[in-house]
């Protein structure tokens, strides 16, 4: 997997490049690109950021690039409007509560300019009885798995919710969601496949009470991992002074 790691940065101040993204038509499908943050995407698609998270079943602001977002809500369908007399596309837009963007994007605008009785693809603000389920990557998966078990106390050997020791902890997450990986935290450093940089749902390795890798994580992205350490399941920074210099390195397991 080489995915690069991308936050949003609503709260953090973090400057990126410019918005370069694409949606496709009329699915409206956003792939992240870099330098994008939930927050350049919400507001070039006239969308809140909360929505976005909603309707994409994130749980964190990080994104990462070529993720998939949809920019509809997963109960929305695609009708068609004839434009009439005095329309603008801001008009439409509020009328079917979609952004202007997005009503260009659907229907390959490349300019405001419409014709009386063309026709458009907008999107209709009726709700189905049963919504379609919203697709989600094996990444966010395996992060929103690790989320649940904060606070979840540490166990030497133990490898359930009733208490994680480290590498304990990482096989139980990948397993739930359908992922076999080596139960040790040593054969999980040898078992797995190097990378030199680590990105969200890799795993993260540390040299601590004896030599070689002795501890493990999942990576989260912004230098940020979860881990079942001695105080329990809580997320810790691997440039913090305890962890720095005990990093050994990374491996991914979704390829």
């Amino acid at each position: 997997m080489k995915k690069q790691l991308l936050t949003a940065a609503a709260t953090a101040g973090i400057l990126f490049a410019s918005f370069t993204g694409t949606a496709s038509a009329h699915e409206l499908i956003y792939t992240v690109q870099s330098g994008d943050t939930l927050w350049k995407i919400s507001q070039a698609n006239k969308i809140s950021i909360a929505d976005l998270k909603t309707w994409n079943n994130l749980i964190s602001d990080t994104l990462y690039v070529n993720q998939k977002l949809s920019l509809l809500a997963p109960h929305s369908h695609d009708t068609t409007y004839t434009v009439q007399s005095g329309d603008t596309l801001w008009k439409i837009s509020s009328r079917f509560n979609i952004s202007v963007t997005q009503l260009k994007t659907m229907n390959n605008l490349a300019t405001d300019t419409i014709q009386v009785g063309q026709v458009l693809m907008v999107s209709a603000t009726t709700s189905s009885t049963t919504a379609p389920e919203t697709t989600v990557s094996k990444v966010q998966m395996v992060i929103n798995e690790a989320n649940k078990y904060i606070g979840t106390p540490y166990l030497w050997g133990g490898n359930t919710p009733a208490g994680f020791d480290c590498s304990g902890y990482t096989s139980y997450v990948f397993a739930k969601v359908g992922i076999t990986i080596p139960r040790t935290a040593a054969t999980q450093w040898s078992g797995l496949t190097p990378v030199s940089n680590p990105n969200p749902g890799d795993l993260v390795f540390f040299e601590t009470y004896a030599p070689g890798p002795t501890h493990v994580g999942i990576y989260l992205g912004n230098n940020k991992f979860i881990q079942a350490g001695s105080s329990g399941v809580s997320i810790a920074d691997l440039t913090n002074i305890y962890w720095k210099p005990r990093y050994l390195g990374a491996r991914t397991v979704i390829n």
